[in-house]
């Protein structure tokens, strides 16, 4: 089965759909979404609306820090960060915050693959797989939640990254390249950063998601073009900063 990872979508509606209708016609089967569907973008009912839909098709969803800050945000906004979740908030219907709330921290993808926003290491801490200390972690945190587990797939960096343990126990990191397939075989141990939908920083405005091919033992990272314009307009119509619209527009 070929399966759609996708995270950190932060309610840019324009990505999230590309990112559907390119994995849909690159052969996936299911989806798993990786935390953060809202957050910083001007479309938080849609993003959800089409997350609920994915759900009842069998999608896999796990939460992120900003759902969980949409839900229960702060009294008064300290940063960029809580203002969004402030507003947010006040967009969501009740069904739409109650759905967010229901997502777990971690799930299974079949045997052998973890789902989980940040890291495997206390993943309600939000720890941020930045470097290879920290993906270390996260992928002996999920050893010792199963030795069966082969595979760690995660988003909440942003950007995109491959590690694996050689058969010394050396953790090696490997940079991606879009659309061209890894084998991550079995015999081995994997986390991936499928990086983000709906707000890259690497400083390209493309959207981000990777496709797992279970059969094949293979993963394909993938950068979608979409129209950031108009997501960066829809922000600027809303009362959010200005500066979340810029960064879209600069992949940064």
């Amino acid at each position: 089965m070929k399966f759609a990872l996708l995270s950190d979508i932060h309610a840019n509606r324009q990505a999230f759909a590309a990112c559907i209708e390119h994995a849909r016609a690159h052969g996936a089967q299911q989806f798993a979404l990786l935390g953060d569907l809202v957050g910083y973008g001007g479309d938080p009912v849609a993003v959800v609306e089409q997350a609920m839909a994915l759900a009842r098709e069998g999608a896999l969803i796990v939460r992120g820090n900003h759902d969980v800050a949409a839900v229960t945000p702060p009294a008064q906004a300290a940063h960029l960060g809580e203002q969004s979740a402030l507003w947010t908030h006040e967009q969501l219907s009740p069904a739409q915050r109650e759905f967010l709330a229901a997502q777990p921290l971690t799930a299974r993808l079949g045997a052998y693959a973890l789902l989980v926003h940040a890291s495997a290491d206390q993943p309600e801490r939000w720890y941020y797989v930045e470097d290879g200390s920290a993906a270390e972690r996260s992928m002996s945190a999920a050893s010792i939640l199963d030795p069966s587990i082969r595979y760690v797939f995660s988003g909440h960096v942003h950007e995109q990254a491959l590690y694996f343990l050689t058969p010394t126990a050396k953790l090696m990191r490997f940079t991606p390249q879009p659309g061209v397939p890894v084998p991550v075989p079995m015999h081995r141990q994997w986390l991936a950063i499928v990086g983000s939908v709906g707000q890259p920083r690497d400083r390209d405005a493309r959207a981000m998601y990777a496709l797992f091919d279970e059969q094949a033992c293979s993963i394909t990272f993938h950068r979608v073009p979409y129209d950031h314009a108009a997501a960066a307009a829809t922000i600027r119509s809303t009362p959010l900063p200005a500066f979340f619209a810029d960064r879209l527009e600069a992949g940064r």
